[in-house]
């Protein structure tokens, strides 16, 4: 086995203590469903749906204001959110090891790499409160990196000025998510395992509640809450077999949100990031360029020289992901079709460094790849890696969407803080501060309030619900929810990847709508009501062809070029036309477009240079 040093071992030891003890937790108490939600009785004054970095980090601060009763629902166990498989760092301008950096400078590197689609006021909001955010997790315990003189230590990840990345090795996230479940239990916040989302109800304008089914039973459930809180994270198996996501990654809140009037914003703004392995799409992690990794073609060349002669590899993600794409369609890559590659090089590096801060990316490479990467380059090419996209958020100093009491956090939401491009170290940030913002927003509007909504509802809805369980599951034949899978990621790589054109566009959507077409006929194959993984599957499939209608449309109707959205039939900027959030809505079946203007303060769209 490799020789890892005394810090990583700890480190990982202590990962692996949290993980056996969250276990522990669950099979101590036998249930993953409290017992007032089971016989009916529960309301929640705040009920966050997803436990990743921001529903959690919600979830604590709501619980800061006393008396309120706080729950997390989640369609796994809490500690298996995509928030873990973050591996970079988490930026904050905490100057421990760059004196120069300011709330400011991060501010401008975010508009900047966000190719100025962001909203300028929910930005610097977001990079004030940065620093305070690795503060306090250095306070709950995160085994941080550190400089000699014990301070935090602070890398430079792409788009950068500065060093400005807080890291713990290469399990960033993984620390993260964690500490914030160990925090929560102190906190005596309710958990609800294993619950997947089927509908949010909302009576006249007011939140009444969720409708979720038990996986371990199969029974529907309503659950009453004054406020909910969503933060159910990204969508990336829209693309399936050539994502960084895990497969929890659906955009279930996102379609919940839609399918109840909440607009989709930006959700053409799909990242795609330059590294992940060719074989599988799983990241290799931008902390390896950061430490000196670089990308090379099939002759060697270290080809940014190309396309960004300043940064090089830690140009912003786009750029880079697209500079990879064009290597490969130029014939310096290797492979093909889908196996396509370029290289990642790290031979160059001390060994000794990439064991202290890159030991997980070096067993991705062994493990996936079956390449050691002290030995020979790592071959990597773009993967659906991040939605800037999300629900729309009306409020970012509350998070408030536009119906009372519904409320939105992490990569689900759209803020606008990432625009058209997301900066490395940024995401684990943005969970934090708005899942903080969230969390403090959902407890002021619940405190000293009544429950508004509507129960009568909530019950309809569940009986709806067991109807349609028993109608889906009881065909005997259709076309299979996998296969249609298949077609839906096949359909979205060609068709709205990383270079888009208006044929390609037209063509997705209308296979997309086929496919809509297909699922509404669909055969599931399994018709118990415990642990019915396949009826799930089903649930999941539908929130995606949502999704992945909402990004194409978004994206035929964006006729320019703007960061992760590359179109080569429109290859320059307009800003005259598109400086603007897409808002991709539904009422009933039909689903429309509009536009909301970008908030401008400080920064003037320029033209990006690295």
């Amino acid at each position: 086995m490799d020789k890892m040093n005394r810090r990583t071992f700890i480190k990982l030891g202590v990962a692996a203590g949290a993980t056996v003890a969250a276990g522990a937790y669950f099979s101590w108490w036998g249930e993953n469903i409290p017992a007032t939600v089971r016989d009916g009785s529960a309301l929640y004054d705040v009920l966050i749906i997803g436990s990743g970095g921001g529903g959690m980090r919600a979830a604590l601060e709501a619980t800061k204001q006393k008396g309120l009763k706080v729950a997390v629902m989640t369609k796994m166990v809490p500690t298996r959110s995509a928030t873990t498989m973050a591996q970079g760092g988490i930026n904050g301008a905490a100057r421990t090891t760059d004196s120069k950096d300011s709330p400011e400078a991060h501010a401008f590197d975010t508009v900047k790499g966000a190719d100025y689609l962001c909203d300028q006021d929910a930005v610097e909001y977001f990079t004030e409160r940065a620093p305070e955010i690795l503060f306090e997790l250095d306070y709950y315990g995160i085994a941080f990196n550190r400089q000699e003189d014990g301070r935090l230590h602070q890398r430079k990840m792409g788009g950068s000025t500065y060093a400005r990345a807080a890291y713990s090795a290469d399990i960033s996230g993984h620390a993260v998510q964690h500490t914030m479940f160990e925090q929560c239990l102190k906190n005596n916040i309710d958990f609800i395992s294993e619950c997947q989302l089927l509908e949010i109800v909302a009576d006249n304008g007011k939140v009444s509640g969720v409708i979720a089914i038990d996986m371990r039973s199969g029974n529907i459930i309503s659950i009453p809450a004054k406020t909910v809180i969503v933060a159910t994270g990204g969508y990336g198996r829209a693309y399936w077999v050539r994502t960084s996501n895990p497969y929890s990654s659906t955009g279930d809140g996102i379609a919940a949100c839609v399918n109840v009037g909440i607009p989709f914003k930006d959700p053409e703004m799909v990242q795609f990031h330059p590294t992940g392995l060719a074989s599988n799409g799983v990241l290799m992690s931008e902390s390896a360029r950061s430490e000196g990794a670089y990308l090379i073609n099939k002759d060697g060349e270290r080809f940014m020289a190309r396309y960004a002669p300043q940064a090089m590899e830690l140009g912003p993600r786009d750029l880079v992901c697209q500079s990879v794409e064009k290597e490969i369609l130029a014939g310096r890559g290797i492979g093909e079709g889908l196996n396509a590659a370029v290289y990642l090089d790290f031979r160059h590096i001390p060994k000794e460094r990439i064991m202290e801060r890159l030991f997980q990316v070096k067993q991705l490479a062994l493990q996936f790849e079956g390449v050691d990467l002290f030995e020979q380059p790592v071959p990597i090419r773009g993967t659906c890696h991040y939605s800037m996209g999300g629900v729309d958020v009306i409020d970012y100093k509350t998070c408030a969407t536009k119906i009372p009491g519904l409320f939105a956090a992490g990569e689900c939401s759209c803020i606008s803080v990432h625009g058209a491009n997301r900066l490395g170290a940024n995401s684990l940030t943005e969970v934090l501060v708005f899942g903080k913002t969230a969390g403090a927003g959902a407890a002021d509007y619940a405190k000293g309030a009544g429950y508004e909504g509507n129960k009568e509802k909530l019950q309809a809805a569940v009986e709806r619900w067991n109807k349609k369980f028993t109608e889906t599951t009881g065909r005997s034949s259709g076309p299979s929810v996998a296969v249609i899978r298949d077609k839906m990621a096949l359909t979205m790589w060609n068709n709205a990847g990383i270079f888009r054109n208006e044929s390609a566009l037209n063509q997705g959507l209308r296979d997309i709508d086929g496919l809509q077409e297909e699922y509404n006929k669909c055969f599931i194959g399994d018709t118990s009501r415990t642990c019915n993984t396949a009826f799930m599957n089903y649930i999941e499939l539908g929130n995606l062809l949502v999704v992945s209608k909402a990004i194409i449309m978004g994206a035929i109707a964006r006729k320019e070029s703007r960061g992760s959205h590359s179109r080569t039939d429109f290859p320059k900027r307009d800003d005259q036309k598109f400086l603007q959030h897409t808002l991709i809505s539904k009422e009933g079946d039909t689903f429309k477009t509009e536009y909301r203007p970008v908030a401008i303060t400080k920064f003037k769209p320029v033209e990006r240079k690295y």
